[in-house]
This record gives C-alpha cells, structure tokens and sequence, in this order.
C-alpha cells in the first residue's frame, strides 16, 4: 500500500496513478482525512444494432425495380417493369 500526502500527490500524480494501475492501493492523506485512489475498468457496451437512416416504403424500390427519367421539367423517378 502507498501512502501520499496532498502535496506529495500534486507533484507525483502520475506515479500514484501508475501504481493504482498496476493494483495497488494507493492512499492519499489530508487533515487526517483517507482517501483510496482506485482504477475503474471501462463498462464494455454491447454493440447494437444500427437504425436504419432511410426507410424504403415502396416494394419496387426495394426489389431495385426503378430508375430515374428526364422530363420537360427535369430529373424524375419512375418504376421499371419486371423482364
């Protein structure tokens, strides 16, 4: 166990943080007051499934049966029939 005051701390931070990475307890003293530094693992999340950005509400653009069409009055989306 390793036992640091206030103002030890300040100037080995990284050495008090490096022993409670390898496990042990470290102590940190101040006006009689006891404070334990310990390390908390990273909660691992489950992955979840992504949702999707573009919801398709027509069958035929679903299947691939569509293709896009120059009218008088531009670009326009139209429906393939099936071979």
């Amino acid at each position: 166990m390793k036992r640091y005051t206030v103002s030890v701390v300040r100037e080995r931070l990284a050495e008090a943080l490096d022993e409670a990475d390898r496990g042990v307890p470290v102590i940190i003293e101040r006006k009689g007051v006891r404070y334990r530094l310990t390390v908390e693992k990273p909660v691992s999340r489950r992955k979840s499934r992504r949702q999707a950005y573009i919801e398709i509400l027509d069958p035929a653009v679903a299947r691939g049966l569509w293709t896009w069409e120059w009218t008088p009055r531009g670009l326009a989306f139209r429906g393939r029939r099936r071979r």
